[in-house]
């Protein structure tokens, strides 16, 4: 007597749970957090509601900027650190935090802000040529864009990227050390050319391993498609040229 294997049932995931699990990921994503954050996430409990935080820093930078209290063209010691403590006491935190809340989709762009405010605060303050920090800031920028487009596609970096990348909080830390000893022009410079050369060619290599993909995924269907919609196809690109 013959008998069939009885088919499993596959476990469908909840279309509910699976929808919470990717926003999650793209927000944590979106942040762009470095290896501090990954050493200190675990470590930190429940963690800190991450808009009022990134509301908080966004402000307190603001302040540190609009009272000159880093001085200004030549700032220099440990006050410079200020503004990269300030964010980073308040948004690190933030990480353990499952991002689901009603307005958490707001703390990607206030971390991303205030980053790019604290740059700024803190080269005016050194003295830093603008056009460097423009560059930095553009390095930066064109990575955060370079990930919401490939989330969007469904197509995710490779965790190394981030952490190869510093993470917002390892970069103002150095940037603010560079800061405090006088040095941030040739920290920004080395900075800049080291994320862009990072930044270009993981997402070079990256979209044309997706091209190669596509194209070997192409050909295995033109191979599985019967002569007769091969001779169409054929007929339809030659009516068209």
């Amino acid at each position: 007597m013959i008998t069939h294997p009885q088919a499993t049932a596959a476990t469908v995931p909840d279309p509910d749970e699976e929808r919470r699990r990717i926003q999650t990921a793209r927000l944590l994503a979106y942040r762009d957090d470095g290896p501090l954050v990954a050493l200190l996430r675990d470590k930190m409990g429940p963690g800190l509601p991450p808009v009022p935080a990134g509301l908080v820093s966004l402000l307190a930078v603001v302040v540190i900027g609009v009272t000159g209290v880093l001085g200004d063209g030549a700032g220099t010691g440990p006050i410079m650190l200020l503004p990269v403590l300030v964010m980073m006491a308040l948004m690190i935190p933030t990480a353990p935090r499952d991002h689901l809340g009603r307005f958490d989709w707001l703390v990607p762009p206030l971390i991303r802000g205030t980053e790019f405010l604290t740059i700024i605060v803190l080269g005016i303050a050194a003295g830093t040529p603008k056009w460097l920090l423009f560059v930095l800031i553009y390095v930066i920028g064109y990575h955060t864009y370079d990930t919401v487009y490939r989330t969007r596609q469904s197509i995710w970096p490779a965790p190394w990227v981030f952490q190869a990348g510093l993470g917002w909080e390892v970069r103002l830390l150095l940037l603010g050390v560079g800061a405090a000893l006088g040095v941030l022009t040739w920290v920004v410079a080395v900075m800049s050319v080291y994320l862009g050369v990072l930044f270009a060619i993981e997402s070079v290599t990256s979209w044309v391993r997706l091209d190669k993909r596509t194209a070997l995924a192409q050909a295995s269907d033109d191979l599985e498609a019967s002569p007769e919609d091969a001779m169409e196809q054929a007929t339809g690109e030659a009516d068209k040229a």
